[in-house]
């Protein structure tokens, strides 16, 4: 039986390659290929450095060491000003809402509670932005608040260790000193200006670590540089006393404000200087601003009688007067159809007696016996128109017009203090320039200045003959409340009237200036009362007492034996027309 033959399946057709479809594949498949490579390329050759910015970010790491602000102490070594540790609470919003740390609510409220804010707040200051990775909480807590913190266990909040400015003087050195913000950067007083020398330079360290946090190399490290401190000429014990003394003082007489300013006249050091009213360094919420104003050396005034001095220094140094002449004056002139008086006719006065009985018309008298130019150009040289290099921020220059043309009037006025404004401190320097013997020195807030040779001024023998003048003012004349027992004390008051809008007003200043001991001058002191209320507002009156007080202290805390010398022996002192029952102007 022959076996039959199987029949092909007519459906079975031998598959064929479709070519266009197989090449569309591979060329697809290239196109990705080549345009990875492509991108490869760009990313490697011509753009790297986006991926090493990315690796940067995952692995490299830059830590750095802080440095607490230098310290301001006073010529002793008092600290003035120090900085101590603090912490501070920030928050990681992003891990904060990754571990679910807003729904911790009653943790998050005691936060709240602690830091003196509303849940709603911390919440939204959290949650504002969930991509941030920083966001300060509160700065400056102290240790007690730091540590409750740290017990609430708050995923995301975390402590920062700064430091916090801190002024154990306070309100006494407040003008001076000045104050830091919040990320302890100077911004008044002596912080601001020495700043960068108070700060130093944080240390950095630049290394890389792995996945794990491990430290693989160390790539740069810069050591810290430390701060200086500044050690100032003030002497505390004097600025105490002397703020003690102003507050003392405006209160008595219920004045607006004071200023009094302390100087070793052979060196050019501020050993004080203090306004009133103060504020607090340490917690200045709610203090206006203008109560940061350092008085003593941005606010002017016009001088008045404790200018009366200097004119009689110029008359003497240009040789118009000898030190025993006598002057003769009425109780007015008119000058240019204008009037210059005393309060009662003096008659013939000496050089001593114009500035015992401060009288305006002896003083016009030796203004207008002197050449204009010379007059005036004395003032400027005295420093009336320039800062008293202390390089104190805000320090004014005063207000002394240089233009060629005065009228006599206006030289009369300025020979009494008129027509010029002035600082506390330049008042103070030219006082230190009599007692020095007449060597203008820059002041300085700094111990033991670099730059204090000076410039000699005035001839020594008539620096000598003008102090020997203003101590009879104390001894004689309207200024007795200045004396000190046991010292030589010369100086001038002075009582100047405000100016207002279109002239002069009715509120006055009340002013003394003086030197001691007058043996052996070791200090000046200025005191400024602004706008005493009452009755007594001159200068005799209301400044000489504090000046008397401030400079008792002063000279006991400098350990300035008393002389209890008699009075210098000048022919100034050897006069027959001393006038001895006259009030001073001033």
């Amino acid at each position: 039986m022959t076996a039959k033959k199987p029949k092909k399946n007519k459906g079975n057709v031998q598959p064929t390659t479709i070519t266009w479809r197989f090449n569309l594949v591979i060329a697809g498949i290239g196109l990705v290929f080549f345009g990875l490579i492509l991108r490869a390329a760009y990313i490697q050759v011509l753009e790297p450095d986006m991926l090493k910015a990315q690796g940067d970010l995952r692995s490299l790491r830059t830590a750095t060491k802080d440095t607490h602000r230098g310290s301001i102490v006073d010529r002793h070594g008092e600290e003035l000003a120090v900085s101590v540790p603090v912490q501070t609470v920030y928050a990681d919003p992003k891990y904060v809402i990754e571990k679910n740390g807003l729904s911790q609510t009653r943790r998050l409220q005691a936060l709240a509670d602690v830091l003196g804010m509303d849940l709603t707040t911390l919440k939204k200051r959290i949650g504002t932005n969930p991509k941030r990775r920083f966001v300060y909480l509160a700065r400056q807590i102290n240790p007690a608040i730091a540590q409750y913190v740290k017990e609430l266990k708050i995923p995301g909040i975390h402590l920062r260790k700064e430091s916090k400015r801190f002024y154990p003087a306070g309100e006494i050195t407040a003008h001076l000193i000045g104050f830091t913000d919040v990320d302890d950067k100077g911004i008044e007083g002596l912080e601001r200006v020495y700043n960068d020398v108070l700060t130093g330079q944080s240390g950095k360290k630049q290394y890389r670590k792995d996945a794990k946090g491990n430290l693989i190399e160390i790539l740069d490290e810069q050591e810290a540089q430390q701060p200086q401190d500044i050690t100032l000429s003030i002497d505390q014990r004097i600025q105490a006393l002397a703020y003690r003394e102003l507050i003392a003082g405006i209160k008595s007489f219920k004045a607006n404000s004071g200023s009094v300013v302390v100087v070793d006249v052979n060196s050019g050091e501020i050993l004080a200087l203090v306004n009133g009213p103060s504020f607090n360094p340490n917690n200045r919420k709610g203090v206006a601003t203008h109560r940061f104003r350092n008085r003593a050396i941005t606010d002017v005034f016009e001088p008045g009688s404790t200018m009366k001095p200097l004119t009689v220094l110029s008359a003497l140094e240009f040789g118009s007067v000898e030190k025993d002449a006598v002057i003769k004056t009425g109780r007015s002139m008119r000058i240019g159809g204008r009037r210059v008086s005393d309060p009662r006719p003096y008659g013939e006065q000496t050089l001593a007696d114009i500035l015992k009985n401060s009288s305006n018309m002896g003083s016009t008298r030796l203004a207008l016996d002197m050449p204009k130019d010379y007059f005036i150009g004395k003032f400027f040289e005295m420093g009336f128109s320039e800062d008293t290099g202390t390089g104190l921020t805000g320090e004014t220059s005063g207000m002394l017009s240089d233009r060629s043309r005065w009228s006599k009037f206006e030289l009369a006025t300025l020979s009494f203090g008129y027509g010029l404004a002035i600082s506390p401190l330049q008042l103070a320097r030219f006082y230190a320039t009599i007692g020095n013997g007449g060597i203008k020195r820059p002041l300085s807030v700094l111990k033991d200045p670099k730059f204090n040779q000076g410039e000699r001024v005035v001839s020594n023998d008539n620096a000598i003959a003008l102090m020997a003048m203003l101590e009879q003012v104390v001894n004689d004349g309207g200024a007795w409340r200045a004396k000190v027992e046991g010292y030589r004390v010369g100086g001038k008051t002075g009582t100047a009237i405000k100016t207002t809008v279109g002239g002069y007003g009715n509120d006055y200043m009340g002013l003394f200036a003086g030197i001691a001991p007058l043996s052996n001058p070791q200090v000046a002191i200025v005191v400024v009362i602004d706008e005493p209320a009452g009755d007594l507002y001159h200068g005799g009156e209301i400044a000489a007492p504090v000046f008397s007080k401030i400079m008792t202290g002063t000279l006991r805390y400098l350990n300035i034996t008393p002389d209890g010398l008699p009075q210098l022996t000048t022919q100034t002192t050897e006069t027959t027309n001393t006038i001895r029952t006259g009030v001073s102007n001033g």
